[in-house]
């Protein structure tokens, strides 16, 4: 009866398709439908200014979940159940809406998005009201109103919802574009190596050579490369050579040029005969010594931390100006962060708009010339705080945003970058081209309490990243308490997958379950997310709920457990309270925990799967419907590959799991297909990678040939797991199993 109810105000109520979402509506509160189910939100004021602080209504008794930025760079996920659990610079509010405690589930969107020249954010007040800020970050840009500063929709599947309202927005919009419609840079499917944890500002042409000669030698040679922070020509008023660290001083550093410093300019060594003498000698090099396929490099929005120096007789062609940057107070609300601190105190040589194109041109050709393939663009939310007096943060954001996407594009050939420190939505959704931001802080392989939130943040974010970007997981360790940890979530993360081992430090048991012996990885096909049963439980914080992140690859789906209880606390907590755990958590999973399932099961499907649990090394079949137990100790997790069963000529029941010691098993296969009946009732599997296939077979067959050559096959009865060993130098195979 709701269905043709277009969002209104009405008596004090916000309707959404029916449903009453914000009650105590104020009369300066506007609502604009745009369809049955979805709206703009904004509001009026009787006065302009450059910052409105607008109450939306109450929000009491229902499940939510926020995505805000704890950080200037960085937003994290926060649960609740009434309008006072909103934190201040929430970006993404999904509410769970049931009429019955058991009934079934319908979800309402809130976004606060781009209005001119004004971003909009959420967050909740001690009453329980929903509030809308909007602003513009340059007093000298002022409004009255904003009327669609938040789009407002509804739906019965979080994740539909969630991509058609980003979808909706981008036509709306016209300021960004939605993932799938992007060009994704081919360094996601290859195994990368980034020299950041290994050496920090320490890294030199020698410790990028034995760390790619150590990662090749174990088998998981490294086919990308990025070169991190310590490549440029820089210079650093605030700390002098000599003179003790002073913690925090690497911020005021700036750029004095766009070419390589000395260390990359002078590489020559005693050692080596002829050794390379520059950027392009040494970047050549590598790539024909050690096979790498890109090779990425370093550099901030503005060139470095504290951008181009004022002085540098290279840098005035771009103007440079020292401006001292000034937070909003939403950020200053959150949690303080020593590198914005640091460049509040020392200041920023900001690069004048008019000359960003120029500056990006310069820095990405000259890049181009010395043989480097794309950039890692990190401090890109830095514009938000210099926007006054350049016509505020959405205009200046956008202005940089469209020079260093032009340049990309002009420069590299594969739309090679990935952005960093932004995720803002003042860059988000000015995001046309890009594709692969980072999802979280950093990773911190010293602090044992960052593991967990770091797969957590990650996986929430990527419900609203992963419809604009390839959400970016960022690098870790192999050899870490938490290796196997970060190894499986960015196995099921759908992202690109490197890490950051000092050179000599691998652990190859880890890393031979996520990299192919030719570099490459089993990428699986979306941004990994949180099952919809996890999406409203607090997986770090309340005891008791285990962590789910779907996906799905050519032919399988699989999913990731993990448990993240008891090994940290979300920062921005007034009374951060952990719930006591036990030593190990239960909970249950369902192959119907993966969303888009029908996708690798259309029919012929008996509706029943193939589960293989890479822990256990065991295969069990049930229902899609069907769920199993389990356990897990703290920072402990395991993966499962769940397979369509398909019969096959009448009578044999079939499902390919993949290379069974991957952790993403099923990222191996690329079709499976019934041969004709002259062809003995076979099947055939394409697919790529060296190691033990694995299947589900109902019967043991009676032969099997992989690549045309019969191979001997393994049949367990216990639980029906069929076994081939496909030849260590097979890099793509066709395996025929006939009955």
């Amino acid at each position: 009866m709701f269905l043709t109810n277009k969002p209104v105000i009405k008596d004090g109520v916000l309707s959404i398709n029916g449903k009453d979402t914000l009650t105590g509506v104020p009369d300066n509160v506007v609502v604009t439908p745009l369809s049955n189910s979805s709206a703009f939100v904004g509001a009026t004021s009787t006065l302009p200014n450059s910052r409105h602080v607008f109450r939306l209504g109450l929000i009491q008794d229902i499940r939510l979940l926020c995505l805000f930025r704890f950080k200037l760079w960085w937003m994290i996920p926060r649960m609740g159940n009434s309008g006072q659990d909103i934190p201040i610079e929430t970006q993404m509010l999904l509410l769970e809406a049931k009429e019955e405690p058991d009934g079934p589930a319908s979800y309402i969107l809130f976004l606060p998005v781009l209005d001119g020249e004004f971003r909009s954010s959420l967050q909740g007040n001690p009453s329980n009201e929903l509030e809308l800020c909007v602003e513009s970050g340059d007093p000298a840009i002022v409004t009255s109103r904003s009327l669609k500063a938040v789009f407002v929709n509804y739906g019965d599947n979080p994740f539909d919802l969630m991509n058609k309202s980003m979808k909706t927005l981008e036509k709306h919009l016209g300021t960004f574009s939605h993932r799938e419609t992007k060009q994704m840079p081919g360094m996601l499917d290859w195994f990368g190596w980034c020299t950041w944890d290994a050496f920090y500002h320490e890294v030199n042409p020698q410790g990028i050579r034995d760390g790619l000669k150590s990662l090749s030698e174990g088998g998981t040679p490294a086919r990308f490369l990025i070169i991190d922070d310590g490549w440029q020509d820089t210079t650093n008023e605030f700390q002098k050579e000599g003179e003790p660290f002073i913690e925090g001083s690497q911020f005021g550093g700036r750029l004095v040029s766009i070419k390589e410093n000395n260390k990359f300019r002078e590489t020559a060594n005693e050692d080596l005969n002829g050794a390379p003498s520059g950027l392009k000698d040494f970047v050549s090099d590598i790539k024909r010594t050690f096979g790498l396929k890109y090779v990425y490099v370093w550099h901030a929005l503005l060139g470095y931390w504290g951008g181009f120096h004022p002085d540098a007789p290279e840098g005035r062609k771009y103007n440079p100006k020292l401006k001292f940057p000034i937070q909003s107070p939403g950020n200053l609300a959150n949690m303080r962060d020593i590198s914005m601190d640091c460049m509040e105190k020392y200041g920023i040589g900001a690069i004048d708009p008019t000359k960003a194109s120029e500056f990006y041109d310069d820095l990405h050709s000259y890049l181009v010339s010395q043989d480097v393939d794309g950039v890692k663009v990190d401090v890109q939310n830095i514009l938000e705080t210099l926007a006054t007096g350049l016509g505020g943060r959405v205009s200046l954001t956008r202005q940089f945003q469209q020079a260093l996407e032009k340049s990309i594009a002009t420069n590299f050939q594969d739309n090679s970058i990935i952005c960093c420190m932004g995720l803002s939505t003042d860059t988000l959704y000015n995001a046309r081209r890009s594709a692969i931001t980072r999802a979280s802080d950093d990773y911190y392989p010293k602090i044992p309490t960052t593991q967990s939130l770091h797969i957590a943040a990650v996986a929430f974010n990527s419900i609203f990243l992963g419809e604009v970007v390839v959400p970016d997981w960022d690098m870790f360790y192999s050899l870490h308490s938490a290796a196997e940890f970060h190894a499986v979530a960015r196995a099921v993360g759908g992202c690109g997958v490197y890490v950051s081992d000092k050179p000599g430090q691998h652990d190859f048991e880890i890393l031979r379950r996520l990299v192919l012996p030719d570099g490459s990885v089993l990428r699986a096909k979306y941004p990994g997310r949180p099952s919809r049963d996890c999406l409203f439980n607090d997986p770090v914080m309340d005891g008791e709920s285990l962590l789910k992140i779907w996906n799905l690859n050519k032919v399988t789906g699989v999913i990731g457990v993990f448990n993240c209880q008891g090994a940290g606390s979300w920062p921005c907590l007034d009374n951060p309270v952990q719930k006591d755990v036990s030593p190990k958590l239960c909970g249950q999973v369902s192959p119907a925990d993966i969303e888009y399932f029908e996708e690798v099961a259309p029919p012929p499907w008996t509706g029943d799967c193939a589960v293989f649990s890479l822990k256990a090394g065991s295969l069990s079949r049930l229902p899609k419907n069907g769920s199993f137990n389990v356990k897990l100790k703290i920072l402990e997790c395991d993966v499962f590959t769940v397979s369509p069963i398909k019969v096959y000529h009448g009578k044999v029941h079939f499902a390919a799991i993949g290379l069974i010691d991957m952790y993403n098993s099923g990222g191996a296969v690329e079709t499976v297909e019934a041969l004709n009946a002259s062809t003995n009732g076979g099947i055939r599997i394409k697919g790529r990678g060296a190691g033990r296939f694995g299947a589900y077979s109902n019967e043991k067959p009676k032969l099997c040939s992989v690549n045309s050559k019969q191979e001997p096959v393994t049949f367990r009865d216990e639980d029906n797991l069929l076994t081939i060993t496909i030849p260590s130098d097979t890099n793509f195979w066709e395996i025929v199993v006939s009955y």
